[in-house]
């Protein structure tokens, strides 16, 4: 049976942005190659092809020649790669190579610029997925750039210039310093030059959300979900932001949705059990609340759900 991988658990496992990894999907760089139950999923053999992407870009080398070098990675890798399949994946900024039983190996008028063990990889792997996942959504409001590690980005063709999606990483930068009139700046700005990037549309969302500006974060999270579906961040906060404008039942709905797509959404199911609470659907508010104190046992949040609990019990 194939092993499957989420975008959240690629995050996890590779510390890399899931609004980069959208992004990367949505530009056909590289991304997942099954798609189920309407959602997208990693084999082992696209985390690889994400790895590679990654590390030969953090060399700083030009994004056509990572394209290219990826592509055959994935041409040379076969179907049925396991986690502990006995290869070495070696460039040397010019071909890449997959080896096998660990062969040393020294190209030809070149340097290894990149190289990792396919069983050491599967290791890590196994190893981060067994640890608790830290969800990186606040309750009231998740924003679409949300991974464990910080990320540093290297210059690269593919974040150096005027470039949408160096302008959405500086906007994610100011926006976390707050410097919350930089960020809405950069966030149009990459909207401008490419208006079907989701992600920037969800956060900018956010910003003006939180302005008070209802209607044009309303219509920025229709326009990001006009081009990602599945991305569950803009639905839940387009549902928060229905119930702030009093559109209760509208807002339920989306929760329900985002809880369908997301099982692991833990905020969507917090929000989803209150206001279900709200309008007398305790029996069904019970359910999500509890299905978020599984997702989330630790904290503060947690106590306010176990005390949401006892309350409607009564």
């Amino acid at each position: 049976m194939i092993e499957l991988y989420s975008i959240r658990d690629v995050a996890r496992i590779l510390a890399v942005q899931e609004a980069r990894l959208r992004y990367w999907m949505q530009t056909g760089f590289v991304g997942p190659s099954v798609r189920k139950g309407g959602r997208f999923y990693y084999t082992f053999c696209d985390l690889l092809a994400v790895k590679a992407a990654k590390d030969l870009m953090a060399t700083g080398m030009p994004l056509q020649k990572v394209r290219k070098n990826v592509d055959a990675l994935k041409k040379a890798l076969p179907d049925d790669t396991h986690p502990s399949t006995r290869l070495r994946v070696c460039c040397d900024g010019e071909t890449i190579v997959a080896l096998h039983h660990d062969v040393a190996f020294e190209p030809i008028g070149g340097q290894v610029v990149m190289a990792f063990n396919v069983p050491s990889f599967g290791e890590h792997v196994a190893q981060v997925l067994s640890m608790p996942r830290v969800d990186p959504n606040a309750v009231r409001e998740a924003t679409s750039d949300g991974a464990p590690t910080e990320v540093s980005d290297n210059p690269t063709e593919a974040n150096c210039g005027a470039t949408a999606y160096r302008c959405f990483i500086e906007a994610c930068a100011a926006e976390d310093a707050g410097e919350s009139e930089s960020a809405e700046h950069l966030f149009r700005q990459a909207i401008d030059l490419e208006p079907n990037m989701a992600a920037a549309l969800t956060n900018l969302g956010n910003l003006v959300y939180r302005q008070g500006e209802l209607e044009e974060a309303r219509k920025l999270y229709d326009r990001a979900l006009e081009h990602d579906p599945t991305q569950p961040e803009a639905r839940y906060n387009l549902a928060n932001l229905l119930e702030d404008m009093g559109e209760t039942d509208l807002a339920i709905a989306e929760l329900r949705k985002v809880c369908a797509a997301a099982p692991e959404f833990a905020d969507a199911h917090y929000n989803l059990g209150i206001m279900l609470a709200q309008v007398g659907g305790t029996a069904q508010a019970k359910q999500h609340l509890e299905r978020y104190l599984e997702l989330d046992t630790g904290s503060d949040w947690s106590s306010h759900a176990r005390t949401f609990l006892d309350q409607i019990a009564v």
